[in-house]
């Protein structure tokens, strides 16, 4: 599976385009702004869009989302379904303050351990509230790859102050369910740079 980073939004979040190269099914992670690059790269290449998945409801992960519904009207949106409330509302989504109000309705609402599949590879999905109440991690244990939204950085984790957020929550979360899995797992953040579980767990210093 071929994955590319193309930042996208107000605040340049890490948009992942995914695809299988074998059978050019694709998806989208966290559009957090329309990003027409990302559109041409599809077209050139000839990529059957399946999936825009977002791994929590704020404006600069979502903001992008129903202007590319409007390039991949075929794809359907994945988001967790403890995250309705927060997609509803521009207020809570915090996409009003941005000047942009968005809100976003998913087709598939996940619960924790549903799994999707793209082309060959098997996306499973992991709720790890804490930074939002329905954030989730995407993992492709084929390719040892978490997208983990901003639930897991470079020595960092997610903001816990946002209304509904829990330190307590984000941290059982990546102890129970991201820290378990392979050390070389490649984690890919909502923003800053790539990193690794066996590097996290010997150098993250709040969990």
């Amino acid at each position: 599976m071929k994955i590319t980073c193309m930042p996208s939004g107000a605040l340049g979040v890490n948009t992942y385009l995914a695809v299988d190269e074998a059978t050019k099914e694709g998806f989208i992670v966290d559009p957090g702004g329309h990003n027409p690059q990302l559109t041409q790269k599809v077209k050139d290449e000839d990529i059957d869009i399946r999936y825009i998945i977002l791994t929590h409801g704020h404006a600069d992960h979502i903001c992008g989302v129903n202007d590319h519904l409007g390039d991949f009207p075929n794809a359907k949106v994945v988001a967790y379904e403890g995250e309705k409330a927060m997609l509803g509302d521009a207020r809570m989504n915090q996409s009003a303050m941005f000047g942009t109000p968005q809100t976003v309705d998913a087709d598939i609402w996940v619960k924790d351990g549903d799994e999707l599949t793209v082309g060959n590879a098997t996306l499973q999905f992991f709720h790890t509230p804490g930074h939002t109440p329905g954030g989730m991690c995407i993992y492709i244990a084929s390719e040892h790859v978490l997208f983990s939204g901003d639930t897991l950085f470079c020595q960092s984790i997610g903001r816990t102050d946002f209304p509904g957020g829990s330190f307590k929550d984000l941290a059982d979360a990546i102890h129970t369910k991201l820290f378990v899995l392979p050390d070389d797992t490649t984690v890919l953040p909502g923003h800053m740079g790539a990193t690794t579980i066996g590097y996290e767990k010997g150098h993250n210093p709040f969990v």
